[in-house]
């Protein structure tokens, strides 16, 4: 007897092929197509519904609310079934217990809580004995963050590793990938990443690649230097032979907009030489991150409250203030990529809640204060600590990229709690990349773009079993409603559930149904191929 019966489904199977009428059968948390003589414990009807693979999100930060239930609903309730966390340079491990503190402000961007077990992250293979004990409803897959790993070893230090230094990184990211790390993560424009210099990123790279893992990399820059951070990337993965993968590839700021030409053939070209590229992108032209992003990466050398607290010294202020508003300072500047304080909104504070949901230009004028003075007032009041949304990108680049053939979908979901406002990316990314590239703007057949979120990131994040509707492969399934496909949050309402998505079953489980979480878990936790 089958578990689960779906009938009459327009089955998508992820691979690119066109869309057909038939029947699956879930067996044993595998997908079986033998249904004909089958009697089933549970039989849906998908008569006039889309059938396919559960979507991959190949940019996830997922391992900071690990298995909180606000997490899993917002994963789940887009479609979502296999995650790939640790992104962006951040992971939760390995942790230095005397340093928890520095670690914990490094993570605040994506989680307000920390599980006390946190002291005893020390290794990969120590949180993976939390991780397994954590019930998931999709499956995840981790990076570990190279910021998390310089953090280890050298705190927030503005400086070159001494060759002792730079062999305690390289053990402790063997040590991870020995346990099955996926690979490493970088995060170019946040502390203490940004301190690093390529030829550091090289020597660690050929640990991954060793491990035939992938880099993946929040470039040192993704807007007026954007293609010089691609060459940089580029060359990484050419000096060590690590498999590449650029994050939520973008171009920020009005001057630097079509400049994804020029990113996209650099890749091509790269790929042409035998270089292993993937892009990740999600659908919308505003990013999130740090409100603290907005300060250069010079002013944290000794963590993020200290950095806040530099910004009560009226010099420094004068100073910042220089460097901020003039144009040509030499870092990614968020404030001059959304054109002013105007294109800065501000999402969460800890403290000064009054704050969130305005941008940074009307929340001056009613405080009757300089924006600039009232950005560095929200960092000092709030510890450094804070969330916000930059619009910064054009509607061009945004569909370039995402037509690339090598650019598959992730959210850089940061969502911290139910009731905090956050990017509409956190709860909608799946949902609109189908409503925006094809039932809006025809860009790609249906077919296409489902390949984009499925077979595709499978194969470049090496998950075996996942991402078609084959035969023997995890039953890891979505079914909704095409006609009914709305993705609901806005930068307003950012934490809502999205509308068409009906079923979705992970290792052939139920764990979202009817708009609600039902409360099954059949999450797993995945591992890279060890040797």
């Amino acid at each position: 007897m089958l578990d689960i019966l779906i009938q009459n489904g327009s089955i998508i199977d992820g691979t690119g092929k066109k869309a057909y009428i038939g029947d699956i059968g879930v067996s044993g948390g595998k997908i079986t197509f033998h249904t004909d003589k089958e009697s089933a414990a549970r039989i849906i009807n998908a008569s006039g519904k889309i059938v396919c693979p559960g979507f991959i999100d190949f940019h996830s930060h997922g391992d900071m609310v690990l298995g909180q239930d606000f997490a899993k609903l917002c994963k789940v309730s887009q479609g979502i079934t296999t995650e790939i966390a640790g992104q962006c340079g951040s992971s939760m491990f390995p942790v230095r217990p005397e340093k928890l503190d520095l670690y914990q402000t490094l993570l605040s961007v994506g989680t307000a809580t920390y599980p006390d077990d946190m002291p005893n992250w020390t290794t990969f293979a120590r949180y993976l004995e939390y991780a397994k004990q954590v019930p998931l409803a999709a499956n995840i897959k981790f990076w570990v963050g190279h910021g998390s790993l310089r953090l280890a070893v050298m705190g927030y230090a503005c400086r070159k590793p001494t060759k002792e230094e730079l062999e305690q990184m390289k053990t402790l990211l063997r040590e991870c990938m020995e346990n099955g790390a996926l690979g490493m993560s970088s995060g170019l424009i946040y502390t203490p990443s940004a301190y690093a210099e390529t030829e550091e990123l090289i020597e660690l790279a050929k640990v991954v690649a060793e491990y035939d893992g992938l880099y993946a990399t929040h470039m040192r820059n993704e807007s007026y230097d954007v293609v010089n951070s691609v060459k940089e990337a580029i060359e990484i993965g050419r000096q060590s032979g690590v498999r590449v993968s650029i994050s939520h590839h973008k171009v920020c700021g009005k001057p630097n907009w079509g400049l994804s030409q020029e990113t996209l053939k650099l890749v091509e070209d790269a790929i042409a030489e035998g270089i292993r590229i993937t892009l990740d992108q999600y659908p919308y032209t505003a990013s999130m991150t740090h409100l603290n992003a907005c300060i250069p990466p010079w002013y944290f050398t000794e963590g993020i409250p200290a950095m806040a607290e530099k910004l009560k010294d009226p010099d420094i202020r004068k100073k910042l203030k220089a460097e901020i508003e003039y144009p040509k300072t030499p870092f990614d500047n968020y404030v001059q990529n959304c054109g002013g304080y105007a294109g800065v909104f501000i999402s969460s504070c800890p403290v000064t809640h009054e704050a969130e949901g305005m941008f940074l230009s009307d929340y001056a004028a009613q405080k009757g204060i300089d924006p600039f003075d009232t950005l560095c007032d929200l960092l000092v009041i709030n510890g450094g600590v804070g969330t916000a949304i930059y619009h910064c990108m054009s509607e061009e680049d945004l569909n370039r990229i995402f037509t690339f053939p090598h650019t598959v979908v992730g959210t850089d979901g940061i969502c911290r709690a139910m009731e905090e406002k956050a990017h509409p990316r956190s709860f909608g990314t799946f949902v609109r990349a189908i409503c925006h590239f094809h039932k809006k703007k025809n860009l790609m057949a249906l077919e296409d773009v489902i390949r984009k979120m499925t077979s595709l990131p499978a194969s470049r994040a090496m998950l075996s079993n996942k991402g078609i509707l084959a035969e023997g492969y995890d039953a890891d399934i979505n079914i909704f409603d095409l006609e009914q496909l709305e993705d609901t949050p806005n930068y307003v309402h950012s934490n809502q559930v999205c509308k068409g998505i009906e079923t979705v079953i992970v290792n052939g489980v139920v764990v979202y149904e009817n708009g609600s979480l039902t409360g099954q878990h059949g999450g797993k936790i995945l591992l890279h191929h060890t040797k």
